[in-house]
């Protein structure tokens, strides 16, 4: 059995800028198929637009406002949202009062699969 308290997790930022606390990935606990972080995007700093090939990526906003684009359309977001961001798709969340939410991954998030231009 794993379980892993996000208090424990020490933060680190990712290529897109954002911070985050890993809570169940390949870093920390058996998994295989997905990851599951703690995002936090403070106002004025918002992450840098860019894709994934291979990972599909739910966000779930537990705190905060800001806005989420998705392959040019954008869309505000808040508490209790929940965000599909298909492999492929063109992603960038901007805050505008400082967010904090979960992101799933699958496969798992690596730095390797984050591109940019």
């Amino acid at each position: 059995m794993t379980i892993n308290s996000l208090s424990e997790q020490v933060p680190f930022t990712t290529k897109d800028g954002s911070t985050i606390r890993s809570i169940l990935d390949r870093t920390n606990a058996p998994v295989q198929n997905q990851s599951l972080a703690e995002a936090t995007v403070p106002v004025g700093q918002p992450t840098e637009r860019h894709f994934h090939k291979l990972s599909e990526e739910f966000y779930f906003i537990l705190e905060g406002t800001g806005t989420m684009e998705i392959d040019g359309e954008e869309k505000p977001v808040a508490p209790g949202d929940a965000i599909l961001i298909p492999p492929g798709t063109w992603h960038q969340i901007t805050a505008t009062q400082t967010l904090r939410f979960l992101c799933c991954c699958a496969p798992p998030y690596a730095h390797e699969d984050t591109f940019f231009v």
